[in-house]
């Protein structure tokens, strides 16, 4: 076991598939001599050579581009967004060329996307998005975003290995403030399950990223209140894991969606109507939710502290929903 932070996980994990696979190359700005905006490719061009860790021109279509046709000549390309807002600059590449590709003509695009979102990190409007729903919609993609260490490790060799492409969104606030234990020895964790991060019976809070670690800290303020919280962390977010949230629903009979993004067509719509769908009888009150509200991503800190979801927003609406 090694005691790695989040950020030395996501490395761990390409490096590993780099070693064990020749075919896996990353491809990205400043990713080789410099080491990434945030360092998690340190390294990897004195490991690999500059044939498998290509900086780039500043061209997010150009890095995308390249990477599918690679990987339609058998290659695993991981082409790294420096910051993840900016992969809207390949939204008609990534959702009309790799989602359909195997759609289209059966061919897999076996490629990884992967960058820093996220905010709290005061990083202004630019730079802290969560872009998850543009690409919710896709058929053909999936996306996966880890809140913990072993999750970040496990879910980059996974989606390394898939034959389609997979989007792996990591949170740049959770690089270096979390760090746990991580195996030694290979692993993955599976595209499209989710975990149950605290078990309860009262309440199922559903969320992602580093609103995963707000919503275990409100768990815990809860439970000096004497409400046993169960804490759904989705993992994966396309496709969602039905199997796992329904159980939970039909177990505490209420629900609290918790996401960073903004509210208006945000993941937690999806949900709440999957569970009005397959789990409404169950139900013993509105399924609730706490997200961001409808406004870019402020830069001044006070700001986004008010724009993002806090411990005490996801208390607070857990008590009303409790009451109900």
């Amino acid at each position: 076991m090694a005691y790695l932070t989040y950020l030395q996980a996501i490395r761990q994990g390409i490096m590993e598939e780099m070693a064990r696979d020749e075919r896996v190359f990353i491809l990205g700005e400043d990713i080789g001599v410099f080491g990434g905006a945030f360092k998690v490719t340190e390294g990897l061009l004195d490991q690999f050579g500059e044939q498998r860790v290509i900086d780039t021109p500043l061209s997010e279509i150009a890095i995308v581009g390249a990477a599918i046709g690679a990987a339609y000549l058998g290659m695993r390309p991981i082409a790294e967004m420096q910051f993840i807002d900016f992969i809207s600059c390949a939204f008609s590449i990534i959702t009309n060329y790799a989602a359909k590709s195997r759609y289209r003509w059966g061919a897999g695009v076996p490629i990884v996307v992967r960058g820093p979102c996220g905010g709290n990190v005061h990083g202004g409007p630019f730079h802290s998005q969560n872009v998850e729903a543009y690409f919710f919609h896709t058929p053909g993609l999936k996306i996966v975003e880890p809140a913990t260490a072993y999750d970040a490790k496990g879910l980059i060799k996974a989606a390394i290995r898939d034959e389609d492409p997979v989007l792996y969104f990591e949170h740049k606030y959770l690089y270096r403030r979390i760090k746990e234990e991580v195996p030694d020895e290979d692993y993955v964790v599976p595209i499209g399950r989710a975990r149950i991060a605290r078990q309860g019976r009262d309440l199922t809070i559903i969320t992602y990223g580093w609103m995963v670690h707000q919503s275990l800290a409100a768990a815990a303020q809860l439970e000096n209140e004497g409400v046993d919280v169960e804490v759904i962390d989705l993992r994966t977010l396309l496709p969602l894991d039905d199997e796992t949230i329904m159980e939970s629903v039909r177990k505490t009979n209420k629900v609290l969606i918790v996401h960073e993004d903004t509210r208006t067509g945000g993941i937690a719509g999806e949900i709440a109507m999957r569970i009005n769908e397959q789990a409404f009888d169950y139900l013993d009150g509105p399924i609730r939710r706490v997200t961001a509200p409808d406004t870019p991503v402020p830069f001044s800190p006070p700001l986004e502290e008010a724009f993002l979801p806090q411990v005490d927003d996801i208390v607070r609406a857990a008590r009303e929903l409790l009451a109900y």
